[in-house]
């Protein structure tokens, strides 16, 4: 593999690529990375990469060729017939890393043999860090949403299903807009304040919009839980060793039983504190006010004194929500 990429390592090609199926198409320019196909927009700067391993071929034989990646039909990639090579290279390195995956029976042992047919295949180091910093790296937004959706299934039966009333929903897609964030969901318990999963869906405990009086309070929960996490997908490898990282490079996904076993340590855990410099920077990005969570967070203000006396706002520039948003997303769970 290692050697077939060097082969193709300064090949270029023209494309069509579309985000999702409710995405407009855009020209941009693919080119072969280390096991990643760059995609890149006309002015050269990268837009997403794909992982070799996970391409699959959406009408094999057929020109245009569109491939897509592996679990993720509605973000594509055309080729036109003018692009030839570089589709017979993206063939042939699939076909690479099809010929050098573990069959059943052939290695004596199966994860020395798993591992070494993904070093063999990728060219990357054995060592963990190494591992998981470059699965990381390729791990295609689509296989991020996958595995946070999949972690979101096993959740319900710890925290129970996502509240829905109507207006409270309403005042929930709000409020992602206002903080810039994808998904927010809030849930019945099992969330001790609030959890990011891998693919940035948020869940927040119902507690953190019916026990305080201004929406600041939430919107400081969504934000301070952002900065802790970091990568929720890196904390996830972090926490599952070599095999979770060799397993989404090579094929973009990881098993059922570790990501239930992975749900306690993300939804149950204590959460963690930023720093306060991080804190500050955070809220200020988003013009929140800080001294609200902060009481939320201690209500006597001692342990939280350096957050409230560093708050970078007198009054929120712009209103989290406006009160009656704020009153129906406090009544999103019902009585």
């Amino acid at each position: 593999m290692s050697t077939a990429l060097h082969k193709y390592d300064r090949l270029e090609a023209t494309a069509i690529w579309r985000a999702s199926t409710k995405d407009q198409r855009r020209d941009v320019i693919v080119s072969i990375g280390d096991a990643t196909l760059v995609i890149s927009d006309l002015q050269d700067r990268a837009i997403t990469h794909w992982s070799i391993p996970a391409v699959r071929r959406a009408n094999p034989g057929e020109r245009p060729a569109i491939f897509h990646p592996d679990g993720d039909d509605g973000e594509t990639l055309e080729f036109g017939e003018d692009e030839g090579e570089m589709i017979d290279a993206i063939e042939k390195l699939r076909a690479a890393v099809s010929r050098r995956q573990p069959k059943p029976g052939r290695l004596r042992y199966g994860i020395f043999g798993l591992s070494l047919t993904a070093v063999l295949a990728l060219g990357v180091f054995w060592l963990p860090g190494a591992l998981r910093d470059h699965a990381l790296r390729v791990a295609p937004p689509a296989a991020r949403s996958d595995i946070g959706e999949a972690i979101l299934r096993h959740t319900t039966r710890v925290t129970g299903q996502a509240c829905d009333d109507d207006l409270g929903l309403i005042a929930l897609r709000k409020l992602e807009r206002r903080l810039g964030v994808g998904d927010i969901m809030v849930v019945p318990s099992g969330v001790r304040e609030a959890a990011v999963l891998p693919g940035g869906t948020v869940l927040l405990n119902r507690n953190t919009v019916e026990d305080f009086e201004e929406p600041d309070v939430v919107a400081g929960f969504v934000i301070a839980t952002q900065v802790a996490t970091g990568d929720p997908l890196q904390r996830l490898l972090e926490g599952s060793g070599p095999l979770a990282s060799l397993r989404l490079l090579t094929t973009g996904t990881l098993p059922d039983n570790l990501l239930r076993s992975h749900i306690e340590d993300v939804i149950l855990a204590q959460p963690d504190r930023p720093s306060k410099e991080a804190m500050i920077d955070a809220f200020r990005k988003h013009r929140v006010r800080i001294s609200p969570y902060a009481y939320a967070v201690d209500p006597s203000g001692e342990e939280t004194l350096e957050l409230i006396e560093a708050d970078p706002f007198a009054v929120t520039p712009e209103p989290v929500l406006s009160d009656g948003d704020w009153v129906a997303l406090q009544g999103i769970c019902g009585a």
